[in-house]
């Protein structure tokens, strides 16, 4: 499988102002996104998460270090403005407040405004706009007010333009965090849909360990290095490395993982409540049946 994202040994630091000092988001950082795949990122704040994304959509030049996007090596003195156009045209951001996204009085003008500013023919533009509003349900919506709209249908329209430039890979900055949990379900099963049926490849940028067990692969980044990756299953069956990171772990994880100490022989690899009493209920008969 190719890849759509590499990473080598990634640095940057902010320079201080005044009397203030520098301050180095990342460090040695190493991963690689497959194209298709659906990758999580987790950390604390000031763990280098929104830095890092910076860097991937071409918005901050790392300090140090290669980023690879789509075969096409992004750092080094020959890159050139035209490389720089061509990797933000495949990789593109849905920030974590749509307010900040959204510039239309009209939500398919809004979803419409990226193509216009890439040139494409308004017929073209269009169809564009048309299936966007599709995958993410706000067909409907389109003649309203952005302004009017919930949290979460305005993410939805934020989603919408990014996908009506096309993008092969959008990242997602912490895109649910100021949604309720109706908006962050919705948005979710939107990010799933591009997924998994478009075949877009995603990056979630995430605190929500819920929405991060869903992905294929998690990086976890702490004090702007790479503490841990792999699998939600590899990840979340080690949670006293994360807590000791200051970080959590789905609520299922933590009542499995306290009951397999207790002594009990249940998985750690489930992640959903349905799922996690069923595990429960399997493990306590279990026990039960051993006792008689």
């Amino acid at each position: 499988m190719k890849n759509a994202i590499e990473v080598k040994d990634l640095s940057f630091t902010y320079e201080g102002y005044g009397d203030s000092p520098d301050v180095t988001a990342l460090r040695d950082v190493s991963f690689t996104v497959p194209e298709g795949s659906f990758t999580a990122i987790l950390g604390h704040n000031g763990s280098g998460k929104s830095t890092l994304a910076s860097i991937l959509c071409m918005l901050e030049e790392p300090g140090s270090g290669e980023v690879i996007i789509y075969g096409k090596r992004m750092t080094g003195e020959d890159v050139t403005d035209e490389d720089i156009f061509e990797a933000r045209r495949r990789v593109g951001m849905v920030f974590q407040n749509p307010d900040n996204q959204i510039v239309a009085t009209v939500v398919e003008e809004d979803v419409a405004f990226g193509c216009e500013n890439l040139g494409i023919p308004s017929a073209e533009i269009r169809k564009r706009v048309d299936a966007a509003l599709d995958t993410v349900g706000m067909r409907k919506y389109a003649r309203h007010s952005p302004h009017k709209l919930s949290g979460g249908q305005k993410q939805r329209v934020a989603i919408a333009g990014v996908i009506a430039m096309k993008r092969d890979c959008i990242i997602f900055d912490e895109s649910t965090a100021m949604l309720d949990p109706l908006g962050r379900r919705d948005v979710m099963e939107t990010i799933e849909k591009l997924n998994h049926e478009d075949g877009v490849t995603v990056i979630l940028i995430t605190h929500y360990m819920e929405e991060a067990s869903r992905a294929d692969k998690i990086i976890v980044l702490d004090g702007g290095r790479v503490l841990t990756e792999g699998t939600p299953a590899e990840v979340f069956s080690d949670p006293e490395k994360l807590w000791e990171a200051s970080l959590d772990v789905p609520q299922s994880t933590e009542l499995l993982y306290r009951m397999k100490k207790a002594g009990y022989d249940v998985r750690l690899d489930i992640f959903d409540a349905e799922g996690c009493a069923a595990e429960i209920s399997r493990a306590i008969e279990k026990r039960r049946g051993k006792r008689v």
